[in-house]
């Protein structure tokens, strides 16, 4: 507010006070105009900011959507009588040295104010409701439009706060306080104080408090449709936590199952602090369900590590007491009887549970590395050895290349001599190299087997029971054969062609048997 504007309040004021003191040119009961003087003064308090709230109005009906419709105006009230003479007469006069500057009016603003009111010359300003005239106020010292104005402009600073309103209900702003503010406008409209369509500015506010009863609704329907959404997320993490707590602790993989449930905590604690809450009873059975869940994981968890670290601790055990056999064995010189115990401590490791990564990695490498140097000291003396037999290597691949002379077997007896005398000088030969035994061996064998199969089929041929069978079978067929030369003769004579056919297939069939039976008895002879 500015000096001048104060200045100007504070001779309203006083000239007001002037006048109820002059009373009603001694006359014992005040003229009806005088009963407004409270108002008045309270209007000459508002007058100093009547220029800003008109330019807020201005600046709300410049952003109101241009597409708002317009509110109806209404039809034009017939004013009452107006007061007799003698009534205006005893009103007091305001003294013209007082009267504060007014603010500008617009021309249209006057015309739609005289719509609803009127001003008179000594300034007091009567609104018309109802076709009723009511006294709103007095601004006196000034012209009629001017004080017509100024209480005009109070309207419009309530239609500026109900255009406020109206377009944060038509954006959907949060409704909170919305109905406290057309309840505080409702009472400014009740004041009878302004100068206006006060039944279409209550209209206005009898459609906002309906259409923020609805947007109430709205927004308790989506706040609840958010809460919804937030009980099932909770309520999703909470499962989610129970089936991890629910799972065998011997089959659970525990460092995959530890981070999400770290992850589902840290979720929790993000709702917890910037989500919607839930109401204290909800929130409460979800957090027991969730701690609960999250304390038997944990118990099993560190059951199941405990558990771990008592079999790690008997399984490291057991390997170090095989690893001490193998380090004991390493500078055995005993190679074949070092070799089977090397085998044997390999299948107990084997079976032995494993111990933590990091140790039984550990353990493995003790074992192995005893075993090497058990090979290597073998190994070593394997090729001291293989640089001793060398000679011998030479001696008995001569004897291969005589004995595979003796193939193929013609003189059963004499190959079998012959090779007799081959396997006296084998051994005699010794030892050959490892990498090499395994070659000159085969070479030998090969002969060996040649004769063992030449002396079964010589047994084949000279089998008792063969002869017999084949002499049997010799004499069967000779019998049938002759038979069946009977019957052919037989059928030649009569002429009868069938018998003929089926005589001399038969009389083939058994000659060949008998060539072949002939032909095995001649082998065997």
């Amino acid at each position: 507010m500015t000096d001048s504007q104060k200045s100007d309040e504070t001779a309203v004021v006083a000239n007001e006070e002037e006048v109820e003191a002059s009373g009603n040119n001694g006359a014992g009961t005040p003229a009806p105009a005088e009963n407004v003087q409270a108002d008045d003064a309270t209007a000459a308090k508002d007058a100093a900011d009547a220029n800003d709230a008109a330019d807020a109005n201005d600046a709300v009906q410049a952003e109101a959507p241009a597409t708002e419709p317009a509110t109806p105006a209404a039809p034009r009230p017939t004013p009452s009588a107006a007061p007799s003479p003698a009534a205006f007469a005893a009103r007091p006069k305001a003294p013209a040295a007082v009267v504060p500057a007014a603010p500008a009016v617009s021309a249209a603003s006057l015309a739609e104010a005289a719509k609803w009111g009127r001003a008179e010359g000594d300034g007091h300003v009567f609104l018309t409701l109802d076709g009723e005239e009511i006294a709103v106020g007095q601004y006196p010292g000034v012209s009629t439009d001017e004080a017509l104005g100024y209480f005009a402009r109070k309207f419009d600073d309530v239609i500026a706060q109900v255009v406020l309103l109206e377009h944060r209900v038509e954006s959907k702003a949060p409704a909170t306080d919305m109905q406290k503010t057309v309840t505080h406008l409702r009472e400014q409209l009740a004041e009878r104080n302004m100068v206006g369509d006060i039944r279409a500015a209550e209209a206005r506010l009898d459609a906002l408090s309906t259409q923020i009863v609805e947007l109430e609704k709205s927004e308790k329907a989506a706040h609840e449709a958010v809460r919804a959404n937030e009980l099932a997320a909770r309520e999703a993490i909470v499962a989610e936590a129970e089936t991890i707590a629910g799972q065998d602790p011997a089959q659970i993989q525990w460092k995959t199952s530890s981070a999400r449930m770290n992850e589902l905590f840290e979720t929790w604690k993000a709702a917890q602090k910037s989500g919607v809450r839930l109401g204290r009873s909800n929130e409460d059975a979800l957090w027991k369900r969730f701690r609960s869940a999250r304390t038997v994981f944990d118990r099993h968890r560190r059951a199941y590590f405990s558990q771990l670290d008592s079999n790690n601790s008997a399984a490291k055990s057991a390997k170090e007491a095989l690893i001490a056999e193998a380090e004991a064995l390493s500078t055995s010189t005993d190679w074949g009887f070092a070799a089977g115990e090397y085998r044997r401590l390999m299948d107990q490791w084997k079976t032995t549970p494993r111990a933590s990564r990091k140790d039984d990695d550990a353990l493995w490498g003790r074992f192995r590395a005893a075993q090497d140097v058990f090979f290597s000291n073998r190994q070593a003396a394997n090729d001291q050895i293989d640089q001793e037999y060398t000679a011998n290597l030479a001696v008995k691949e001569q004897l291969v290349t005589e004995a595979q002379a003796l193939l193929p077997i013609n003189d059963l007896n004499a190959a079998k001599k012959a090779l007799q005398s081959i396997r006296d000088r084998w051994e005699d030969a010794g030892k050959v190299p490892r990498a090499d035994m395994g070659r000159i061996e085969a070479g030998l064998r090969k002969v060996e087997d040649a004769v063992r199969e030449a002396e079964e089929e010589k047994w084949r041929r000279s089998n008792p029971e063969t002869k017999a069978r084949t002499n049997s079978a010799l004499s069967q067929l000779e019998s049938a054969i002759a038979g069946l030369k009977e019957d052919l003769e037989k059928a030649e004579k009569a002429g009868d062609q069938r018998r003929i056919k089926a005589a001399r297939e038969a009389l083939e069939a058994r000659q060949a048997w008998l060539d072949q039976i002939q032909r095995s008895a001649s082998d065997l002879a």
